[in-house]
């Protein structure tokens, strides 16, 4: 394989089986082919591993997201039962 080509082994960030076998495959071209061919191989595996991390970071922000409605939802109710404990003290009659 080209020597500044980065290795298509299992990182920290998993790549995708099927971009390791394109990569592969470049890695057996011929010098003028590959050399072309690389660099594009590089951004895809880049922009994969981008997309993957943006969509981690999206469903963790959508499940804190939910979260918080919970916690939202649990004051809201608690602060209406509160209301209406307040409302019927003022209905009550006094003596």
């Amino acid at each position: 394989m080209h020597p500044s080509s980065r290795p298509v082994e299992p990182t920290a960030e998993p790549i995708p089986a099927e971009l390791r076998e394109l990569a592969g495959l470049i890695g057996h071209l011929p010098a003028r082919y590959r050399d072309h061919l690389l660099p594009a191989i590089d951004r895809a595996i880049d922009a994969g591993i981008r997309r993957r991390r943006i969509l981690n970071l999206v469903q963790e922000a959508l499940a804190q997201l939910r979260l918080d409605m919970k916690y939202l939802i649990f004051d809201l109710e608690a602060t209406r039962r509160e209301r209406d404990r307040y409302k019927a003290m003022l209905d009550e009659p006094r003596d």
